[in-house]
Formats: structure tokens, C-alpha cells, sequence
């Protein structure tokens, strides 16, 4: 489900992401603390506006509280107080079918959950057993409602995010998400989602190549839906796309394809170089931040419009070093 919200050229602090609220910091832990994430607060805090989410508290379990625990069976598990066996998962599953219903939740372009959280966690959360053993093959209450509510919302655990890729493929589709909300605000325009998908082109196909020539199918046959059909179809595919991560061989392709439109431009040493460059970065020997600075750098020499509107170039902040890691 894609929902609109603000126009084309909106700034970076306009797009919101939900979150759970220990990791910004607050002390809404069973145990009166919190889990802040620094990286969260300070350095993404620079580019979105954050929607603060704890299930257990906005359900009334107060802090302190008894700890909750999963039990049962992962498909349909129970929440239970870990000292008192009190039940919460009717009282749970209530308030997550309401609040993901939200307008502010319908309109967040990302989340980051709680990791491990009975509630919030999205994937391998404790099950407990009568045995006593425990195995991890849950999803907590609240994300087990949110996740197949928006399946192409961008969604990860924080613990996840620290990893380099995961990291980037994640804000990466956070800013891509914001943009295609952008997209459908006003009037459906044509001529605008064909726009759209050509400034995308490069960046789509560091992603799936073959979502790639699907959505060109699709556009090309834009006349063909209704706007809203059509929104539905492209928006699916479109995050499902992004979804799939990008690797050196796809990035490499795509460096490829770009100095194509640069061939008449470069004295033969230089292409010979910067193509040695590209092919470091294939090997893993350097960061897709080094040959991207020299395409860069030719295009701002010679004039190539329809490659400098890319959104391939800049798909996020440059101060978010995502394309820094090798």
C-alpha cells in the first residue's frame, strides 16, 4: 500500500520514518530504560523527522513493567507477562490492527523496529515453550501486523543497520520511497511518471535489471490504466525493486552503461583509467564512491542532461557515506 505524501523537491527533514521509541532514547522499557541508537538519533536524525512507537506502553503496561514474552506457536504466538502468565496478546493485537491504520503511520516512507522485541522484533524473536526451551522463529505482535500491511515499506531492525549493505540498501530505499510518494501527490500527470522513470532508470537497474524492463513495459502502456491501477502496479513493483540489493557486478554495469554516454568525450588514457578504476570497484578492491567521483567529474566537463539528472548519481546525502564501504 503506497500513500501520498508531499510534492517533488521537498527537503530531507520532510520525510518521516517510524521507530521504535526505547531507540530514540526514551525510557519506556520494561525496566524504566531505553536502548538509544546514536547512529539513529544523530546522525539519521539530520534527514527524518521520526513517528515514535512502543506498543506495550500506548497499551497501557506502564513503566516499570513485568517483562512479556512470546509463547505458543510462530504463526499464531501468544504475549504473555513472564512472571504472571498475564495475557496481552488480544489487547496487542487490537491496538496494532488500529494503530497501523494511522494516517501518520500510512505515510512514513520507512521503519526501523526494535530487534528481539516481543512486540516490535521482525524476524527470529524468542518463542518460549512449556519445556522451558525457547527457540527464535517469531516476529513480534506489533511488526507480525505491520509488515504484511505495507509490504513495500522499507522496514529494518536497528541491530541490522549495522551492517554496511543493509544499512545502505535501507536508507537508499527510504529516500526512494519518499520520492515516489512525491510522485503521486496532485493530479496524475503522465507525462511526470515518465519523467520519473527515466531520472530512476540507472537506479532501478542497480537493483533488478529485470524489474527494470517490466516497468518499462509498464509505462509504456501507461494509456492503457486507470490512474489509479496504474499507481498500485508501478508503486509495487517499483519498491519491490529496491528491495532487491544492489551488488558490485550490478554497479558496475550501470558505471558502465553511464560512460557509454561519455565515450566521445574522453581522451583515451582518460577512459582507459577511469574503466580500470570501475573494474577496482568490481573486484572489491575500492568504494563505489571513488569511480562514481570521477564520472561525476566528466559529466560536470562535458554537457550530458540526460545522465545528470540521474537519481543513480545522488539517491541519498553524500554526508550519509553509504557508498563508502567496500
Amino acid at each position: 500500500m503506497i500513500d501520498t505524501i508531499d510534492k517533488p523537491g521537498s527537503t530531507p527533514s520532510e520525510i518521516t520514518i517510524g521507530i521504535s521509541t526505547c531507540l530514540l532514547g526514551q525510557k519506556v522499557r520494561f525496566d524504566g530504560g531505553h536502548k538509544h541508537d546514536r547512529y539513529i538519533t544523530d546522525i539519521l536524525g539530520k534527514y527524518f523527522q521520526f513517528v515514535p512507537v512502543c506498543p506495550e506502553l500506548e497499551i497501557g503496561m506502564g513503566v516499570p513493567r513485568e517483562p512479556v514474552r512470546l509463547t505458543g506457536s510462530a504463526d499464531a504466538p501468544r504475549m504473555v507477562g513472564a512472571k504472571t502468565g498475564t495475557d496481552w496478546t488480544d489487547r496487542m493485537n487490537a491496538y496494532a490492527d488500529k494503530r497501523i491504520r494511522q494516517r501518520d503511520i500510512q505515510n512514513l516512507s520507512g521503519y526501523i523496529l526494535k530487534k528481539d522485541s516481543p512486540s516490535c522484533g521482525m524476524e527470529r524473536v524468542k518463542l518460549h515453550h512449556e519445556s522451558g526451551m525457547s527457540e527464535k522463529t517469531a516476529v513480534g505482535l506489533y511488526a507480525k501486523a505491520l509488515l504484511p500491511r505495507y509490504p513495500y515499506l522499507p522496514v529494518e531492525e536497528e541491530g541490522r543497520l549495522n551492517d554496511a549493505r543493509l544499512r545502505e540498501n535501507f536508507i537508499e530505499r527510504v529516500f526512494a520511497c519518499h520520492c515516489l510518494r512525491s510522485l503521486w501527490t496532485g493530479p496524475f500527470r503522465r507525462g511526470e511518471v515518465v519523467a520519473f522513470h527515466a531520472a530512476n532508470k540507472y537506479l532501478i537497474l542497480s537493483h533488478s535489471p529485470n524489474h527494470y524492463t517490466i516497468l518499462g513495459r509498464l509505462v509504456a502502456e501507461i494509456k492503457k490504466y486507470p490512474p489509479s491501477e496504474f499507481r498500485e502496479e508501478y508503486s509495487a513493483l517499483f519498491m519491490e525493486a529496491m528491495a532487491v540489493r544492489a551488488t558490485p557486478q550490478k554497479n558496475h554495469n550501470v558505471l558502465l552503461h553511464i560512460l557509454g554516454y561519455l565515450k566521445d568525450h574522453l581522451a583515451p588514457e582518460d577512459k582507459k583509467y577511469v574503466l580500470d578504476v570501475c573494474d577496482d570497484y568490481r573486484r572489491g578492491l575500492t568504494p563505489l564512491v571513488v569511480p562514481l567521483t570521477l564520472v561525476k567529474l566528466y559529466l560536470t566537463k562535458h554537457d550530458v542532461p540526460y545522465i545528470a539528472g540521474q537519481t543513480y548519481l545522488n539517491p541519498h546525502p553524500k554526508e550519509l557515506l553509504l557508498r563508502n564501504h567496500v
